[in-house]
């Protein structure tokens, strides 16, 4: 008992689910008949459909409840009857198949209707699309049968969203469409997230594939499916091969602003209904539909007209006004090029200023070059001479020295006399190598002087190229000074080898060399006096040397002041150049005025014949008028006659009666939604128009 309890509560909750129209609802044969007499005019047609429509609705549900009795009792579904409990099983199970097959006859009726009525409508649907509605509410409730109650902390409740759910880790591709429904604040309940998940999938023209993945899969559905609902058995297949011919259609809804949460689902049956149309209803709506046809040209003939003239009008007010920028356009380029004519008359008389300066200027630095020059000359023949006489000192000092070796030969006999004589002359020896230091140092600040004048020559031939000779012969100077300064170190290292060798036989003539100590400080004292002498000289030359540093720096500072007024030099021709580079841009600029202005004067001129031809366009089209099919005989265009193989076609342009040769084109016209017939006059014009139009 309690099983069938079970059983029936479970039937009450499936028919609550589904919420399909009562029988109570659907009038009666009598009352068709009633009301069919009663209603005139438009009401009349829609009798006859809905008694058909009922009629054949009980056969069908006659002969299903028949085939399930049938097929249960083939397969031994339908033994004898033992006991209350397990008829309602039975009677649970065969209310199973006749839902499920009623739902799979909705689906393939909902389906079939949203294809015609879109293929017939041409374009993208919108969720307002009746039936499109009807097709998410009849899917809707194939996903409700048979699903499990599941427990929570409110009651027991049943969604379709759950098995939706498993799309998302069965197929990675169905991973966005998922987080979007979730990321819908709107949507607070599972039944508005799953009315949106199929939104989205029918938008993306995978709906049939989502739901296949799903069936793959029986045993994941086995936990929110009974195991006799559609989506467990055969029917569910069915339906998902159905789906396939969705992928036609296009569909744009929009999820903001819908209600998805507390819309209810009910079946329309209104939309499955045939009129059943009478040769006299289709004569009739032949004449209406002439009538129409009329309508809808003089509607397209009034809506051209006010379209050329609204578009004449325009285009009137937009050459007016191209006409005043132009004109003050023109008027500032006048105003512009006298400007730019008086400024480059200015900037031509400025040249002329500056080129006399900077003629003056040179000829004045040509001027002082030349006396700095003299000038140079001048110092380099006093440095001549000073280099000159250092050579004679030099030379002096070496005939010196050479006097000291022989000096040195003869003392070598003697040894005791040498002992003391040795002390003394390695003190003499020690002060002298002193003397020779100073000497070298002398010598490389000399060098390092003599580099420093090459340097400046070499910077003097950059800035005056009329000094490269003499700097040269410096050079060449220099380089001896340099060679007799490495010769003299040569003989002061051999010197100093022969001090060692003199000092090695020294050690051992020690005893011999004892008796010529006084000659020797004689000698000593002779040299003390010519290092005298020599400090006094070098002191001279150093002297003479401070005079020639002064020179130079009073040459350099000549120099600097010559290399400041070239610069200047340089910078006034860089300037000239950016006034001549200037007036050359001025000068395109006019140029390009100029071809601005012509250029604009041809679109002048264009558009003057394009309103021409507009206007022609209009001339023509105001003298077109609807003809009837009595009062032509024969094609306007080709003029051949009538007959039954040669039929008459109106032009929905221009309203004349052309055969269908002449008028086999076809163009999409604003008062038709599709493509109308159009004569190839029309043809040719509309084209014009709008290659005119897009240009």
């Amino acid at each position: 008992m309690a099983e069938g309890e079970n059983s029936k509560v479970s039937a009450a909750e499936q028919k609550e689910d589904f919420e399909i129209i009562d029988g109570a609802q659907i009038p009666s044969t009598s009352e068709l008949k009633s009301d069919g007499k009663e209603r005139t005019g438009e009401d009349s047609p829609w009798s006859a459909p809905i008694f058909s429509f009922a009629k054949k609705a009980s056969e069908n549900l006659a002969v299903s409840y028949g085939n399930a009795l049938k097929s249960a009792a083939l397969v031994g579904l339908i033994p004898k009857p033992v006991s209350n409990d397990s008829t309602a099983k039975l009677t649970a199970k065969y209310h199973t198949m006749e839902e499920r097959s009623n739902l799979m006859n909705m689906m393939k009726l909902s389906i079939k209707v949203l294809i015609q009525s879109a293929l017939s409508l041409g374009r993208t649907l919108d969720s307002d699309f009746p039936p499109l509605q009807q097709f998410f509410v009849v899917m809707e409730h194939c996903l409700k049968h048979g699903l499990k109650a599941k427990k929570s902390f409110i009651g027991q409740h049943k969604s379709f969203f759950g098995p939706l759910e498993l799309v998302e880790k069965l197929c990675p591709e169905a991973s966005d469409l998922a987080t979007s429904v979730r990321n819908l604040p709107e949507l607070k309940t599972p039944i508005g997230r799953g009315r949106a998940w199929l939104y989205l999938a029918v938008m993306q023209k995978k709906l049939a594939d989502y739901l296949k993945v799903l069936l793959d899969h029986k045993n994941l559905l086995s936990e929110f499916y009974e195991p006799d609902a559609l989506m467990m058995e055969e029917e569910g297949a069915v339906i998902v091969g159905l789906l396939v011919g969705l992928n036609v259609i296009d569909a744009n809804l929009c999820l903001k602003g819908e209600d998805l949460d507390t819309q209810v689902a009910v079946i329309d049956f209104s939309l499955y209904l045939k009129d059943a149309q009478n040769i006299d209803d289709g004569k009739q709506d032949g004449g209406i539909t002439a009538v129409l046809d009329q309508k809808h040209y003089v509607e397209e003939l009034n809506r051209h007209l006010s379209c050329t003239v609204g578009d004449l009008q325009s285009k009137i007010e937009c050459l007016e006004k191209t006409n005043s920028k132009l004109q003050e356009e023109l008027a500032a380029a006048t105003d512009r090029i006298e400007a730019l004519q008086g400024e480059q008359q200015e900037l031509k008389q400025e040249n002329e200023l500056i080129r006399e300066r900077s003629e003056k200027h040179v000829e004045v630095t040509k001027q002082d070059t030349k006396v700095e020059l003299e000038t140079y000359k001048q110092t380099r023949q006093g440095l001549d001479e000073m280099y000159s006489d250092v050579w004679k000192q030099l030379k002096e000092e070496k005939r010196i020295r050479m006097e000291l070796e022989k000096e040195l030969e003869l003392q070598i006999g003697m040894k005791i006399e040498m002992e003391i004589a040795m002390k003394l002359l390695e003190k003499d020896t020690h002060e002298k190598q002193d003397t020779l230091v100073a000497l070298r140092q002398q010598l490389e600040e000399v060098k390092a002087i003599n580099l420093q004048m090459f340097h400046k020559s070499q910077n003097a031939e950059t800035s005056l190229q009329q000094k490269k000779e003499a700097i040269s012969s410096f050079e060449d100077k220099t380089h001896q000074m340099m060679s007799s300064v490495k010769q003299m170190e040569d003989r002061l290292q051999r010197a100093e080898k022969a001090r060692q060798d003199a000092e090695e036989k020294n050690v051992k003539l020690k005893q011999e060399m004892s008796g010529k100590t006084e000659s020797l400080k004689q000698l000593l004292t002779q040299l003390d006096s010519k290092c005298s002498t020599l400090e006094k000289e070098l002191k001279s030359e150093k002297e003479q040397r401070q005079t020639l540093q002064q020179e130079l720096h009073q040459e350099k500072d000549t120099t600097t002041l010559l290399k400041t007024e070239l610069q200047q030099v340089e910078g006034l021709k860089k300037e000239l150049r950016k006034l001549q580079e200037e007036k050359q841009q001025l000068e395109k600029i006019c140029e390009e005025q100029e071809q601005a202005l012509q250029e604009m004067g041809l679109h002048l001129s264009q558009s003057k014949l394009k309103m021409e031809d507009i206007k022609e366009v209009n001339k023509a089209l105001k003298g077109h008028t609807w003809l009837k099919d009595d009062e032509a005989t024969h094609c306007k265009q080709c003029e051949k006659e009538f007959s039954i193989s040669r039929r008459k076609h109106h032009c929905r342009n221009c309203g004349h009666i052309f055969c269908n040769s002449c008028s086999s084109n076809e163009l999409a016209l604003p008062s038709y939604p599709k493509p109308v017939r159009v004569c190839d006059t029309c043809h040719t014009l509309l084209l014009q128009r709008c290659s005119s139009n897009a240009s």
